[in-house]
């Protein structure tokens, strides 16, 4: 297996995702936590589930908001919410190998 220079990753990045319970938004959710850590496992400090209300389905990353479905009017689709979490650590930090 490589191994992982960790000094190459950008400081603390702490993934939250909000979804609503009500909806029942938790395939979402879990699709998208699950391309994240596959992906990024060794980036991420902490990632969390917050549980709302009112249709609320939303991806932030260091509290900066990288998916809404309220802005978009519409839920993720497959590697959307890992796009922009490339494009916002920078493309030079490779995957998990």
């Amino acid at each position: 297996m490589k191994e992982i220079n960790i000094s190459q990753y950008p400081g603390i990045v702490i993934v939250s995702i909000e979804y609503c319970v009500p909806c029942d938004y938790s395939e979402h959710a879990l699709a998208a936590a699950r391309e994240l850590v596959k992906n990024y496992q060794h980036v991420i400090d902490k990632l969390s589930f917050e549980m709302g209300s009112k249709g609320v389905f939303e991806v932030k990353v260091n509290n900066e908001v990288i998916f809404s479905k309220k802005a978009l009017e519409r839920h993720p689709k497959p590697g959307e919410v890992l796009q922009s979490f490339r494009e916002l650590i920078g493309p030079e930090i490779p995957t998990y190998p």
